[in-house]
């Protein structure tokens, strides 16, 4: 994400900004806008979607879209998450034969695609309904033109086995950091994994790292790092330091540094689907994964639980901020774009949305398709998601793209224990010196 785009001033006010698609077009998921010419397009759809009903349903989309629109054929191509974001689009899009659509997370990867050349700007395309999502867009957007949409929008917290807890002798979920670690003595005594993890994906080592960032970093010294990528405030190793302390209380499963996130019934997503762990950190999409990841689909059940990260006494973030991001997608420089823009456009139709909603693994952008989330703990999700004074977006994510991988890292060391709080620091501000 562009380093602009450090924050996402959220949330009341965003979530009340998003709007309905006006017109018959939205009402019947049809869109307006131009169609493909005569003899038809084929398009290619590159997504993270390669398990569960997700997957199903972006074929029917697909489908849906070719039935409205004869002469246009959308080819989805379901790809492992990591895949995608770490090899599969950067080495596509160097290519002269990219996809057409693809998945996208915005920020700094984003700015990097586009200084590039490799997205295209789609801005006259969605200017007649681009507003109807309100503040949500600006995560796509890079010097005010528009090159994505967000489809999905959610915030970072613990997801959490109550029957666990309840054998552990914990009557709720840590409200503090000192809970948390309270907590975690005590599902340790009762020989419960406190915390699954997934290291080997980098990336939900970075969830910690960030959060404490942003209970201890003024909102005034985050954005001030978005945009100058200068880390010498205390609160940036202080960050690192409460990150060691808890490593040192050795939270996590055995093997953690070669557990993946989501790729299996032994992934850290797996393991809480599994009843095998406590709690994991995760993003508002780790119910649908974990899941997906046992033998009937449906998990724990309710004793599935979630709830926001604890404070940090003595913090200076702003009380209740959150971490958290988004998915949507772009037009690669190659797509047609016009016929494109109409394919996004009806991904966030209320009616496309509102479906989405139903298989309860994210929350959609779309204003009216919240009424699809029968799940109550999403729900809980979407409510601290508006409640929410501000939602920092994945430090990864918001930095250029060779900072943000700087940082997974360096984090990433500290984790394995290669690297101390500070030579984390310093090795984040490395990158980013060099990027200017």
């Amino acid at each position: 994400m562009i380093r602009r785009w450090k924050t996402w001033a959220l949330l009341v006010g965003l979530v009340a900004a998003l709007s309905a698609f006006g017109g018959l077009a939205a009402a019947q998921g049809k869109t307006a806008g131009p169609t493909a010419k005569a003899g038809g397009v084929t398009m290619t759809w590159w997504h993270n979607a390669t398990i569960g009903p997700q997957r199903a349903y972006w074929q029917k989309v697909a489908n849906d879209f070719h039935k409205l629109h004869p002469n246009v054929t959308v080819k989805p191509v379901p790809i492992q998450n990591e895949q995608l974001q770490n090899t599969k689009i950067p080495l596509a899009l160097q290519s002269n034969d990219p996809p057409d659509i693809f998945q996208q997370w915005g920020g700094g990867a984003l700015a990097t695609q586009v200084k590039a050349g490799k997205v295209a700007d789609i801005t006259k395309y969605v200017k007649p309904w681009i507003s109807s999502l309100g503040g949500a867009v600006a995560g796509w957007q890079y010097q005010g033109k528009q090159y994505g949409i967000p489809y999905n929008l959610g915030v970072v917290g613990f997801w959490y086995n109550k029957a666990l807890f309840k054998q552990a002798g914990i009557s709720g979920p840590p409200a503090t950091w000192q809970n948390l670690f309270s907590d975690v003595t005590k599902l340790k005594a009762a020989n419960i994994v406190p915390i699954a993890i997934g290291s080997k994906d980098r990336w939900p080592d970075a969830f910690y790292w960030d959060y404490l960032a942003v209970r201890l970093c003024s909102k005034a010294t985050l954005d001030k790092a978005a945009v100058s990528l200068v880390f010498t405030d205390p609160c940036w190793i202080k960050a690192g330091t409460l990150t060691q302390q808890l490593l040192d209380s050795k939270p996590f499963q055995d093997g953690f540094l070669g557990t993946p996130a989501q790729q299996g019934a032994s992934s850290s997503a797996g393991m809480i689907g599994n009843g095998q762990a406590a709690m994991e950190l995760q993003g508002h999409w780790d119910e649908g994964t974990m899941n997906s990841l046992t033998p009937n689909q449906k998990g724990i059940g309710s004793n599935l639980g979630w709830f926001p990260f604890p404070s940090v006494p003595g913090g200076h973030g702003i009380p209740g901020a959150a971490l958290g991001g988004g998915d949507g997608y772009s037009c690669s420089w190659k797509a047609p774009q016009p016929t494109c823009a109409q394919f996004l456009q009806y991904l966030v139709s209320k009616p496309v949305q509102t479906g989405w909603a139903k298989l309860g693994i994210g929350l959609p952008t779309a204003k009216g398709a919240e009424v699809g989330i029968s799940d109550p703990i999403l729900r809980a999700v979407a409510t601290a998601r508006s409640k929410s004074p501000f939602v920092e977006t994945y430090l990864d994510i918001a930095y250029p793209t060779a900072v943000g991988q700087a940082l997974d890292s360096a984090i990433a060391d500290l984790f394995a224990g290669a690297k101390n709080p500070k030579q984390v620091v310093d090795a984040i501000a490395k990158s980013a010196k060099s990027s200017h």
